[in-house]
């Protein structure tokens, strides 16, 4: 498999196609931490082994988002201009709005949208079927689905999603200009903005409405659109690469994929493994030291930034043993791929109904599913915050 590795790109954006690139999984073995920047252009502490990304993580009062990254602002006071600003949002302002959104993602809650999910996938593997026998599985599938979920979960033309796509790809591409990203996280602002003052205006029975109708009184435009910009920017982003990063990973590890179709109860597990393995968010935001401490042996000072790498936090041996195979017998490990702490990702039991629901669907409606071009010939996102392909040629 050709590398994807790049001695441009930081080293903790590296991959080795679906996989972590050496270079970064060696930095679990240097002493300390391993000293970096940011995507940002700042200097920082790579911190690479699964317990210390636990502890950074887990420790919201020792280790702040909240001005750890330069964020765009617009004039307007009441907007962000930053997507997914949830994300860079410290207790008590990230608590309330954490507050208001579990109750909506619990797995009870999520669970009721089962029969829609289970309606769309069948949908366009009917498609695909009839317009087969081929298909870019990313753009027929993997990218269709949740993005149609996310957009009926929040009250969203489903028509204005490849715009918000667009916005979503060209603002996380750390491969192009600061003033490009700029540019697109202020136009999914302008537009996550119109969609929440849309829902103040006229509360539908979607997420948005819900909102505005039990916290009213607590929301601001600013926190509605904090809200709509994380879900949308994470409600499907991720799940789609992980969508066809986990085919592609079953296609190449064919043992894998048969055990799989001889034993259909091993698919929770069996996301689980893949999530772990695949590690497709391959940073959090970083998170600023509020005084003197020590991570994995290294004296950090107050106000330094510590990024943390998810993928090498679970590829690392003291997570799991022979992190580098695939094995969805695996015992469950207590993967990071969601992150940890006060941060780790609200819409987690939606990303594994919608995997649960897509990864047996399409491998029970094409049996004969294989690559219909050489691994070798697969483009990835390289540089991208989400890795995955860029598409995935398929036939059957």
């Amino acid at each position: 498999m050709t590398s994807e590795s790049s001695t441009v790109a930081p080293v903790f954006l590296r991959r080795d196609g679906l996989l972590p690139d050496v270079t970064l999984n060696r930095t679990r073995e240097v002493p300390g931490l391993t000293r970096s920047t940011t995507v940002f252009g700042q200097e920082c502490w790579l911190v690479s082994r699964a317990e210390d990304v636990r502890t950074v993580l887990g420790d919201a009062g020792l280790f702040t988002t909240g001005d750890s990254v330069p964020i765009f602002r617009s004039d307007d006071p009441d907007r962000f201009d930053l997507p997914g600003a949830m994300l860079f949002m410290d207790p008590p302002d990230h608590t309330v709005l954490r507050r208001m959104l579990t109750p909506h993602f619990t797995t009870r809650a999520i669970e009721a949208l089962r029969p829609r999910i289970t309606e769309l996938v069948d949908q366009h593997l009917k498609t695909m079927a009839e317009q087969g026998p081929g298909a870019d599985l990313v753009a027929s599938y993997s990218w269709a689905i949740p993005s149609q979920v996310i957009c009926e979960l929040l009250g969203i033309p489903v028509q204005d999603r490849a715009t918000f796509q667009e916005f979503i790809d060209t603002g996380f591409d750390f491969s192009i200009s600061e003033d490009e990203r700029a540019a697109a996280n202020a136009a999914l602002n302008q537009y996550v903005s119109g969609r929440a003052e849309q829902a103040f205006r006229a509360p539908g029975e979607d997420l948005l409405g819900a909102l505005v109708r039990e916290h009213g009184d607590e929301l601001s435009l600013k926190t509605l659109t904090a809200i709509a910009a994380t879900l949308i920017q994470a409600g499907h982003e991720t799940t789609a690469d992980m969508i066809a990063s986990s085919v592609l990973a079953l296609l190449t590890h064919p043992e894998q994929l048969a055990l799989l179709r001889d034993q259909p109860e091993l698919i929770p597990g069996a996301v689980e493994e893949l999530l772990r393995y695949l590690a497709i968010v391959q940073i959090s935001p970083p998170r600023r030291a509020t005084r003197d401490t020590v991570v994995g042996g290294q004296a950090i000072a107050r106000g330094d930034l510590l990024l943390v790498s998810l993928p090498a936090a679970n590829h690392d041996p003291a997570l799991v043993p022979d992190p580098e195979r695939l094995d969805i017998t695996r015992p469950r490990p207590s993967h990071l791929a969601f992150g940890h702490g006060i941060h780790r990702c609200v819409g987690a039991p939606l990303a594994r109904l919608e995997l649960e629901i897509a990864l047996p669907a399409v491998l029970e409606r094409f049996p004969g599913l294989q690559l219909a071009v050489s691994v070798e010939d697969l483009q990835y996102k390289a540089g991208a915050v989400v890795h995955g392909v860029r598409s995935l040629p398929v036939a059957w």
